[in-house]
């Protein structure tokens, strides 16, 4: 589930910005590919992986910790 989510964040942004999935990969340095699966949820990308996209994109990724009680 958290993968599709990603997938879709980043592919809303993508758009948002007007880059096409091969202008992405390229800024990125990823593969068409590895960007095509991300968006649909089918791939399972490393934090590293998903730092360069957002830097690409001007997101910034975030870790929490939920506290549970």
């Amino acid at each position: 589930m958290l993968v599709k989510l990603l997938g879709k964040t980043i592919k809303e942004r993508r758009e948002e910005l007007s880059i096409t999935q091969a202008h992405l990969a390229e800024l990125a340095g990823i593969s068409i590919n590895t960007l095509y699966k991300l968006e649909r949820g089918q791939a399972n990308p490393s934090l590293h992986l998903l730092n360069k996209l957002a830097d690409v994109l001007g997101m910034e990724l975030k870790l929490e910790v939920k506290k549970t009680s």
